[in-house]
């Protein structure tokens, strides 16, 4: 999928997108990078209105990592307020990497 033409929208997500931008966070049971990666979008998300931070259980949404080509937890995919997946990374991400991110899509 590319990302500058594919979408994750509320429907898939089974929540709201926020009004600015999504952090989107696929994660696993046992996955300490999880952890630390929750707290940091939590944190942004927390410091920029209508940003909001959405966690996904990939072992319980097979169909999204399977179409998403998930290969690792944490992964990370910034959304435009519309969906629009604008930025995906692998791994823990440091915050300011996230609110550097951020300054892309939320003008």
């Amino acid at each position: 999928m590319t990302p500058a033409t594919e979408k994750l929208g509320a429907d898939t997500l089974g929540t709201e997108l926020g009004a600015r931008a999504t952090l989107v966070q696929f994660s696993s049971a046992f996955c300490q990078p999880c952890r630390a990666t929750r707290r940091v979008l939590e944190d942004v998300a927390g410091m920029v209105e209508g940003v909001a931070h959405v966690e996904v259980d990939a072992e319980s949404r097979l169909d999204l990592v399977r179409a998403w080509e998930i290969q690792g937890t944490p992964t990370v995919f910034v959304l435009a307020a519309d969906g629009r997946v604008v930025l995906r990374a692998g791994g823990q991400p440091r915050k300011a990497d996230v609110i550097a991110a951020l300054g892309e899509v939320v003008l």
